[in-house]
């Protein structure tokens, strides 16, 4: 169970490059940054945690299926390395793409997938939501028994790749964005019913980017160190 598994990823020193962007980043522009810098990474250059938006698109995970894109709704589809199926990004979501070094810290990318939902769910408890994990979907949800009995919205989503132990992709926590835009997929191939997509907004918690970005840097050092 990950819940069970040491997420701590203590940094050997030389510390972590924050890095924003105030304007949307088109997709294809954000892979190739990372790829540039993942290779200087894997050189001894410092790791970055990269903080963003998209334009509304699709993205493709290497566990992707065909039916799992419902309508593109006049959105690109990108077919591309990171773990997972179909996921949505967008104006209203923090994208955070983490490049760290695991040979620096700790070799194990199970339990680098569980620090960072670990994470995720500091960075919400900061806006009084309650995050969970569940063993058999990735991510970080969220109960809603206002909404039915059993009822769980996924609030953030989580797909890495590892290129010479070095991370990249990342996470997307769901801040205000149009949660209609999800209806194209299935949103990481979860199709019960009882499973849907929310927000901080459709929380009732409603947070500018930047409080975010603050919450995620200092939810960040706890778990992955400085």
């Amino acid at each position: 169970m990950r819940d069970h598994i040491d997420t701590t990823f203590t940094s050997s020193g030389g510390g972590v490059e924050w890095l924003t962007s105030a304007d949307p980043v088109a997709y294809e522009d954000a892979i190739a940054v990372m790829d540039e810098r993942v290779a200087r990474i894997a050189e001894g250059a410092p790791e970055a945690v990269w903080l963003l938006e998209h334009p509304p698109l699709y993205t493709a995970g290497t566990s992707a299926k065909d039916s799992d894109l419902i309508a593109a709704d006049g959105f690109p589809v990108f077919h591309t390395g990171r773990g997972g199926q179909y996921t949505y990004h967008g104006p209203g979501q923090r994208i955070a793409y983490v490049m760290l070094d695991l040979k620096r810290r700790r070799p194990d990318v199970r339990a680098y997938v569980a620090a960072l939902e670990a994470w995720l769910i500091r960075t919400l408890a900061g806006f009084d939501v309650q995050g969970e994990r569940r063993e058999d979907r990735v991510g970080v949800w969220v109960n809603r028994p206002e909404l039915g009995r059993d009822r769980e919205d996924k609030i953030a989503a989580i797909g890495v790749r590892v290129r010479r132990w070095v991370t990249f992709h990342g996470v997307s926590l769901n801040v205000n964005p149009d949660l209609s835009h999800f209806n194209g997929i299935t949103p990481c191939g979860v199709s019960d019913p009882r499973f849907g997509v929310t927000s901080l907004a459709d929380l009732g918690r409603p947070a500018s980017m930047s409080s975010v970005d603050a919450a995620l840097r200092d939810a960040f050092a706890p778990i992955f160190g400085t």
